[in-house]
């Protein structure tokens, strides 16, 4: 399994946010360094946003989450143009940040 998972429900809907661009940046040098770039699939999730085998290296991360195609696609007018989610990876261990989203509001923590 990759180290750092993401998923996106659509909580007005009820239903996984598919076709979603997520970017995931590393801060390094007080810069944001782009990493990966992924798509979410049927399920809401990209697997193997990150190779089963890389491990990431410690420090600050976030995920840009383009939300605003994702609703614009569904012809909804929403709130937040995109989501981004900054946290810190500090060990080897497996990182889950998932996004509920709805046009107006967002919600994350650290999954499973």
């Amino acid at each position: 399994m990759s180290q750092l998972t993401t998923h996106i429900l659509d909580t007005t809907r009820g239903r996984p946010a598919t076709n979603v661009s997520v970017t995931l940046f590393y801060h390094k040098n007080e810069h944001w360094e782009k990493v990966v770039t992924g798509i979410t699939n049927q399920d809401g999730r990209i697997p193997g946003l990150i190779p089963a085998e890389q491990v990431l290296d410690h420090g600050t991360y976030k995920l840009l989450f383009e939300t605003s195609a994702y609703f614009s696609n569904q012809g909804i007018s929403s709130f937040y143009p995109f989501v981004e989610i900054v946290f810190t990876i500090d060990s080897s261990e497996h990182y889950h940040v998932p996004l509920l989203l709805n046009p107006f509001g967002y919600s994350t923590y650290r999954g499973s």
